[in-house]
């Protein structure tokens, strides 16, 4: 049976990336639907060229749909939906706010009730094979310990709304599993730039660091944010993601699962920093600023904007959680596909930063 896929989040650098990967793996691959906002298809038709030119001789057709998925049947029109529902077979849902800064209001709307609304319209495909989900491992707020892929605990409490949204919105996605909806949840870590290239699309999560450490480069010496700590942060480069998601997509025993696409051997926030400033200086970091005192300089706004770091991000850098990604180990056994280490990919990650930190299109803004 040929498969027809539909996606949300387009233009996006995972969804491209994800798309490339799927038309490699995936012989039966036909069409492909791309839900896109009014006001993105011009960049979306651009996109869309860029990987029929990768991809050259496919026969792979692809079409804009334009719609949005914070509105009903998501504000696709009438006949369209009606060819859709009889056509689909695989649904990526990738659309999300993924700012740990945004507003309650924001994310509430676009994570929640967009999801939502997907959910409502992906159940009236008739000839759905797979739904696949992107959530994040951080649905698991501020609880500690080891956190395990079969569990969806409401935690006492989120760091941001980013957490609280992506967690309301994953159980929403969790319970079809019992409605008979094919589903399959992706749960990533803090995604960064290529284990090879370092190429990334922003300067987000550990960019903050570099930020903080590049524009804090004219001092004699680089000291530790907080004392040494042993918690861990998940970082994982975006290549593990995108082979892992599209191999698990079309994985026959990945239906009614959820993954952890983490590290399974994550390096410790004191080690990820002592990386980052023997890669950028050639020199280890002394000193100490309390954490208490960073907290208090980044609880100014014009602080956080000259050094381009969000306060939000420093809670990942103390947070004491370790994800079990034993699922996702077990069903990748054989692909060929693992997690590289972020020791390796650090090289290649400073370097692409140091070549583009100029380059607004690469920070976000500050809130």
């Amino acid at each position: 049976m040929k498969h027809n896929y539909f996606f949300t989040g387009f233009p996006g650098f995972i969804s491209h990336q994800l798309i490339k990967e799927l038309l490699k793996k995936d012989d039966c691959a036909d069409k492909i639907y791309l839900l896109v906002l009014p006001h993105q298809v011009m960049k979306a038709e651009e996109d869309i060229k860029s990987i029929q030119e990768s991809l050259a001789g496919s026969a792979i057709q692809f079409e804009v749909v334009q719609g949005d998925i914070t509105k009903i049947h998501l504000d696709i029109l009438p006949q369209q939906n009606v060819k859709l529902r009889t056509e689909i077979t695989h649904v990526f849902h990738l659309a999300a706010i993924y700012d740990l800064a945004v507003d309650e209001k924001t994310a509430q709307l676009v994570n929640v009730r967009g999801t939502e609304n997907v959910n409502d319209w992906v159940k009236g495909l008739v000839q759905l094979e797979r739904y696949v989900y992107f959530s994040t491992a951080y649905v698991a707020g501020t609880r500690e310990g080891v956190l395990y892929e079969n569990e969806l605990v409401k935690p006492s409490s989120f760091k941001n709304h980013y957490e609280r949204t992506k967690y309301d919105a994953e159980v929403s996605v969790d319970r079809l599993k019992s409605e008979g909806v094919p589903v399959t949840i992706i749960r990533p870590g803090i995604v960064k730039g290529h284990s090879k290239t370092g190429e990334t699309v922003k300067f987000d999560g550990p960019y903050f660091i570099l930020n903080f450490l590049d524009r804090l480069s004219f001092l004699p010496f680089n000291p530790y944010i907080g004392s040494k700590t042993d918690s861990v942060v998940n970082l994982v480069p975006i290549d593990y993601i995108i082979q892992a998601t599209a191999y698990l997509a079309l994985y026959k025993e990945g239906i009614g699962k959820t993954y952890h696409l983490t590290d399974p051997e994550p390096s410790t926030a004191t080690e990820i920093y002592e990386l980052f400033v023997n890669e950028l200086f050639k020199r280890n970091p002394r000193g100490m600023i309390p954490m208490g005192v960073s907290n208090l300089f980044l609880s100014i706004k014009p602080v956080r904007t000259y050094l381009g770091i969000e306060k939000e991000a420093m809670e990942y850098f103390t947070w004491k959680g370790r994800f079990d990604c034993s699922a996702a180990q077990t069903d990748l056994a054989g692909s060929g596909i693992v997690c590289p280490r972020f020791r390796d990919g650090v090289p290649a990650m400073v370097e692409f930063y140091l070549k583009h930190k100029h380059e607004q299109n690469y920070q976000i803004s500050i809130k």
